[in-house]
């Protein structure tokens, strides 16, 4: 089957890798000149697989009401719009804010990660997929406040060998938080937690796919129309002319919403804006090996190579990826009193970019209501961690073969 493939970031990348191993034609459109240049170009780095909890939970409105009142040094701040689809998607974003929801879809996204797990496995081991800075280092979540931890411990699963840990445990699994030491509570480690540069690894995939026959990329393309007939897009309309598919996978991230809005497929999803900065190690850095989260600040870090990547705040409030000078500053502060001695965060590379929620922090994957129209969309902050899993089950479904593991919770309601 001819399937083309909307959008060239690390959930496209995957899903046209996917299908091309089962044995497909792949036509991959990405409208920037390069392909990972936006949400997966400095993302924050972390395969987080046992750590998936939504942002929607119980006590996040009233926490979000506090963070209004700080300017730059919020994890979240909202930014109200005259805009139906802002409110519509922060009303269900409330009405997900319960801590039984959070947990059943919580569970989703588990279930999903996992697999996400074992397809990269596979392809690192199967293809020798490499080149991007992969590590099973682990992942350890560190708290200040006690109250934090208290309400974090009882989500500890030590059958999946995670820890909880109090602080001078935490210095022993990761070092380089000795400092640190006396303001820490404690902390959950995660030892099968992985790292590794979505960026490169989205260049390992195209050069790949570069070299088959079966796979070809329509780069600086801008998808101008879908024409459709009797519920079936027969045609995608792009600047370089008219593409036949026999399937189409939509996976562009924020900008789905405005594609498949003339098909009358509303998708719940929201930008939510998140910075990083990129920092060159030095010579005698002392810096994480193992994943770091500081969960109080809602600060990831991890080490990709020979640099640090560190990535923070959600900016609820537009479609824009500009940087915010006092958001950058924030977390420059924040990186270099937590891990001084990495290198000079001002001379680090800085990044924005809007990651594609729903509201209650699970994707949309399989049938969207057109017949021969698939979604891969919503990962929100997970993104990197979920796509490969979302790529298998996706190119399952289209190829017509039963799904490794259930889409319960994970596809589009009407």
């Amino acid at each position: 089957m001819r399937i083309a493939v909307i959008g060239g970031g690390v959930i496209g990348l995957t899903t046209a890798y996917s299908l091309v191993r089962q044995g497909h034609q792949v036509e991959l459109i990405e409208r920037r000149d390069e392909v990972a240049l936006e949400t997966s170009f400095a993302n924050g780095g972390q395969l987080s697989y046992r750590y998936v909890s939504p942002l929607a939970d119980a006590g996040v409105p009233l926490q979000a009401l506090g963070w209004m009142l700080r300017r730059d040094d919020a994890p979240l701040r909202f930014r109200p719009r005259v805009s139906p689809h802002q409110w519509r998607w922060c009303l269900r974003f409330l009405l997900a804010c319960r801590r039984s929801v959070n947990r059943r879809n919580a569970a989703h996204l588990l279930r999903l990660a996992l697999h996400s797990q074992q397809i990269l496995c596979t392809w690192r081991e199967q293809d020798r997929l490499d080149g991007f800075d992969w590590r099973a280092n682990g992942k350890l979540v560190i708290y200040r406040d006690r109250a934090s931890l208290r309400k974090a411990s009882p989500g500890v699963d030590d059958t999946a060998g995670q820890r909880l840990l109090d602080a001078g445990q935490c210095v022993d699994v990761e070092p380089a938080l000795a400092p640190l030491a006396a303001a820490l509570q404690g902390g959950i480690y995660s030892p099968g937690d992985e790292a590794a540069d979505c960026h490169q690894f989205c260049q390992q995939l195209l050069q790949r796919l570069c070299g088959l026959p079966a796979f070809r990329l329509h780069a600086g393309q801008a998808v101008t129309a879908l024409r459709t007939e009797r519920n079936r897009v027969q045609a995608i309309m792009l600047d370089e002319g008219e593409l036949a598919v026999d399937h189409l996978v939509v996976a562009a991230g924020t900008a789905s919403v405005a594609l498949l809005r003339p098909l009358g497929i509303d998708l719940s999803i929201y930008p939510l804006k998140g910075y990083s900065l990129t920092l060159p190690l030095a010579g005698e850095a002392n810096v994480p090996q193992t994943n770091v989260t500081d969960y109080d600040n809602k600060v990831v870090y991890a080490r990709l190579g020979d640099q640090l990547r560190v990535a923070a705040m959600v900016d609820i409030g537009g479609w824009d990826n500009d940087l915010d000078p006092g958001r950058i500053g924030t977390l420059q502060r924040l990186a270099s009193e937590t891990f001084p001695a990495a290198g000079d965060y001002r001379n680090a590379r800085q990044w924005a970019g809007l990651r594609p929620a729903t509201p209650e922090g699970t994707p949309l994957l399989g049938r969207s209501g057109v017949d021969n129209l698939w979604l891969n969309v919503g990962h929100g902050s997970l993104g990197f961690t979920l796509a490969c899993g979302s790529a298998d089950l996706l190119s399952s479904l289209i190829g017509g073969y039963l799904p490794a593991v259930s889409l319960d919770g994970l596809t589009l309601t009407t």
